[in-house]
């Protein structure tokens, strides 16, 4: 697949769960239901692939003690992991050929909090997720990245498989109109300039508001074409969020849901994000199949 071709990503996972009356509940968040009904996950996964992603990404994002307690996920994380990475390659399997597993890193001391990082328990923490995807995935997804150093800790511990490192990473929700922003306060330029160094394959922004990842994806592909790394695919995945203040954790309450976001308003912000460059586009919290199904019948 060449570089300039667009890929459909699929969808938010925890959202889609909770309306699909699957078991959902804080601090849990999505890995209640891996825990107590993995069907139903396989059916979230299934209802993108119908809706035209060409990438599921594994429900593996809360398998962190900050949602599922440090004995657990102790005694089960990489099990769960392992769960996971198979739910989805089994209904990637059953798919159309082309239908790709991203496996999710996740932030490992909890969403937005780039002050909760400790360097020091990346590999106690990341370990078992590697190890119990590493045999389902076709990318590596270090997602909602709040600082630079997570994902550059997490590309250290991966295997040397030759599978693609994705990163994404989580904007402030400012003005538009400002220079973009990663949520701990560093520039965009300079994440792009350490990913790039650092051999990553794909940079994209996610979980955050639609508005601020058209500025941010303008400023990347500017660096990544100033300094050579223009083989490094861009992509975007907003959130259906209000503005998430700095000290939200994402584990505090379900969040409204804007009403300004139903498919064709997220198609436009999609297509805003296309003409800057992005090739990888999909939906995050709140974006559902209904969205995925809009943006694969007018881009894919």
């Amino acid at each position: 697949m060449e570089n300039n071709d667009l890929v459909v990503l699929d969808g938010g996972m925890g959202r889609e769960l909770a309306r699909r009356g699957a078991p959902f509940r804080q601090p849990e968040w999505s890995a209640l239901a891996l825990m107590e009904a993995p069907e139903t996950v396989s059916q979230v996964h299934q209802a993108y692939v119908r809706s035209g992603a060409r990438v599921i990404t594994t429900n593996s994002y809360a398998l962190v003690p900050f949602h599922i307690g440090a004995e657990r996920f102790a005694a089960q994380g990489e099990a769960l992991a392992a769960l996971a990475g198979k739910l989805a390659r089994t209904v990637a399997g059953e798919a159309d050929a082309g239908v790709r597993v991203a496996g999710s890193l996740p932030p490992l001391f909890g969403s937005y909090r780039p002050d909760l990082f400790e360097p020091a328990r990346v590999s106690e923490l990341a370990g078992p997720l590697i190890r119990g995807l590493a045999p389902h995935v076709d990318i590596w997804l270090a997602e909602t990245m709040s600082l630079i150093a997570e994902p550059l800790a997490l590309r250290a511990l991966l295997p040397r498989d030759g599978k693609p490192f994705w990163v994404s990473f989580t904007l402030e929700d400012e003005t538009p109109g400002k220079e973009p922003t990663l949520r701990s306060g560093e520039r965009v330029a300079d994440a792009v300039d350490a990913l790039a160094a650092a051999g990553v394959d794909a940079l994209l922004f996610n979980c955050c508001q639609p508005e601020v990842i058209e500025a941010a994806l303008r400023v990347a592909a500017d660096r990544l074409q100033s300094q050579g790394f223009s083989h490094i695919r861009l992509g975007a995945y907003a959130n259906a969020f209000p503005p998430q203040p700095k000290e939200a954790t994402a584990n505090d309450g379900l969040d409204e849901i804007r009403a300004d976001l139903g498919p064709l308003d997220y198609l436009d912000w999609a297509e805003c994000w296309r003409e800057q460059g992005a090739t990888l586009i999909g939906g995050c919290c709140g974006i559902g199949p209904e969205h995925i199904q809009a943006l694969s019948n007018r881009l894919g």
